[in-house]
């Protein structure tokens, strides 16, 4: 999870705190000295959710980030994202799963037979 922190040079005492920070926002602080093979596919998921945010970046692209996660869990995943958007983050989620995003009173763009639809 730090390695994008690594990479674009910020302390070592800033990149513990964000990490431990990010493991924090989704539910997984409690695991921060497991190796990855060790934990579930949806706490993996939620890794990697962690590692995409740890940096607070400008846009977040999600490709299914809900898929191997239970409802509870996916719910406070699109809470998490919702509060990075409300700090100006970009949150794009790519996801089949139409339930997913009725709940959010977001701006919702579709694929239908490749026509960009908006909602």
């Amino acid at each position: 999870m730090a390695l994008p922190l690594q990479v674009i040079g910020f302390p070592e005492r800033d990149i513990a705190r964000r990490v431990r920070a990010a493991l924090d926002k989704v539910g997984l602080l409690d695991k921060e000295k497991v190796n990855p093979i060790a934990l579930s596919g949806g706490q993996q998921q939620r890794v990697g959710i962690a590692r995409a945010v740890v940096h607070k970046p400008s846009i977040l692209l999600a490709d299914e980030p809900t898929g191997n996660l239970d409802d509870d869990i996916s719910k406070d995943i699109l809470h998490l994202f919702r509060q990075f958007n409300h700090v100006g983050v970009t949150v794009m989620i790519a996801t089949h799963d139409k339930h997913l995003l009725e709940v959010q009173k977001t701006r919702n763009i579709e694929l239908d037979h490749g026509a960009l639809v908006y909602r």
